[in-house]
């Protein structure tokens, strides 16, 4: 998810959407020490869109 994307996002928008991307990064990091999965880079872009909706809540939370 790009930076743009996010920015216009609602705060509910971004609870809702950094849960549901937790969700899926555990569903890859599980998924993966079971057996390789066939893109790992999808955990980096995963965790990554993590970082990027974590900061940003937490960037409206401080205004």
């Amino acid at each position: 998810m790009k930076q743009s994307e996010i920015i216009k996002l609602s705060t509910a928008e971004l609870q809702e959407k950094l849960s549901e991307t937790r969700r899926t990064y555990a569903e890859l990091r599980s998924a993966h020490a079971i057996s390789p999965i066939q893109n790992p880079l999808q955990i980096r872009f995963v965790r990554r869109a993590v970082a990027r909706l974590a900061t940003e809540l937490s960037k409206r939370e401080l205004q």
